[in-house]
């Protein structure tokens, strides 16, 4: 699958401008700079996928809706899991990684 990076950027614009806000305070809320949160939403710049992320997090959605043009809403829970991984130290982060795929395998 090939990623349109057009199409990206225009969805992470609509998303913004659909919340109101500025490309200066994504940029802001990201942690990236204002020029370029405007590249990346002009497919000047191609973001990595750790920008995606905090896109995505600033915008209050999921990565899919800018990647593929869909989100997955789930109350939070995806964020909630994400704030309880941000807090843990190496051997904790090891300790998760290892119990969601072991998850992530069953048949459930």
């Amino acid at each position: 699958m090939e990623l349109d990076y057009s199409q990206i950027g225009k969805r992470i614009a609509k998303r913004r401008k659909r919340m109101n806000l500025t490309q200066a305070k994504v940029a802001e809320r990201a942690e990236i700079g204002e020029k370029y949160m405007s590249n990346i939403e002009r497919a000047v710049s191609i973001p990595s996928t750790e920008v995606v992320m905090r896109i995505a997090i600033a915008l209050e959605t999921t990565p899919d809706e800018f990647l593929v043009g869909t989100a997955r809403h789930e109350d939070g829970g995806w964020k909630n899991v994400a704030e309880l991984l941000r807090n843990m130290d190496e051997k904790q982060l090891n300790l998760a990684r290892s119990f969601l795929t072991w998850l992530s395998e069953q048949d459930l």
